[in-house]
């Protein structure tokens, strides 16, 4: 049964919505430069393949990221979206990157690509949480990585939100792409079965953390994912048995939400 705060909260959510749920952003100045990262020649063709599915471009606008600006990217991964960041942020800004030390070994690797990310954060929620000096970056982003916290546990999560809401300035931007699962869905359950979190369990923790819903994006929605299965069945990694591979091709990848919140 959802508490009375929480349906308040969600009520609250749900009148907002509308108003912003599906609108555009208006395209700025730094359009041409996010198209020029995007379609820069040190993307793999491997990732530059994920773009009709992650809207890389449509997503970091909707997060209003501007080239001046001091951005954390936390847990990269791979470094999909960090090989957009860290050129759109080359001249003008700074990118830090939060995660494993080991990642300083992909910007070795990279140089042409990485050479100018200003430094890695150790960061291993719960235990190594300091994104940097309170109030000292203008937006943190992270890329369906809250479920894996999840699946540590909710407390593990909540940190998480509170290290973004703590180095982020007044105005300040978080960030967060996710497998979406099904609507008021167990959050810990989908999570650990299908890497995926239900919606409302995230705004709600964002705004128990004080941030503001300052938008949510359908950008990155897609409406033929039934949001009931492994995201890991999905392309591009169709873990599954060969004889559904052609079905969840023609599906795509996973339904993602995208939501922007501010530090007030």
């Amino acid at each position: 049964m959802i508490q009375p705060t929480r349906k308040l909260l969600l009520l609250a959510s749900a009148l907002l919505w509308p108003c912003f749920a599906n609108a555009v952003t208006p395209k700025t100045d730094t359009t041409a430069s996010l198209q020029q990262a995007v379609n820069g020649p040190g993307r793999s063709a491997e990732n530059r393949a994920r773009d009709r599915y992650r809207h890389p471009v449509e997503t970091l606008q909707f997060f209003g990221i501007q080239p001046h600006m001091t951005v954390i990217e936390i847990a990269p991964g791979g470094g999909w979206y960090t090989e957009i960041l860290a050129p759109f942020l080359r001249d003008r800004g700074h990118l830090i990157e939060a995660g494993s030390p080991k990642f300083a070994d992909t910007i070795k690797a990279h140089p042409a690509m990485f050479g100018n990310i200003e430094k890695v954060v150790p960061f291993a929620p719960p235990l190594q949480v300091n994104l940097g000096k309170p109030g000292s970056a203008d937006m943190v982003l992270t890329f369906r990585n809250t479920h894996d916290w999840l699946n540590q546990s909710p407390e593990t999560l909540a940190v998480v939100f509170k290290s973004a809401f703590q180095v982020l300035k007044p105005g300040g931007v978080f960030g967060v792409v996710e497998h979406r699962a099904k609507p008021f869905s167990d959050a810990v359950e989908s999570a650990k079965a299908l890497h995926r979190i239900p919606e409302d369990y995230l705004i709600e923790l964002g705004l128990k953390t004080g941030f503001r819903l300052a938008g949510v994006s359908q950008v990155n929605a897609n409406p033929k994912d039934p949001e009931d299965i492994n995201v890991h069945r999905l392309p591009p990694n169709l873990a599954g048995p060969d004889s559904e591979h052609a079905k969840l091709q023609a599906v795509g990848e996973s339904d993602r939400m995208t939501l922007r919140f501010v530090k007030p």
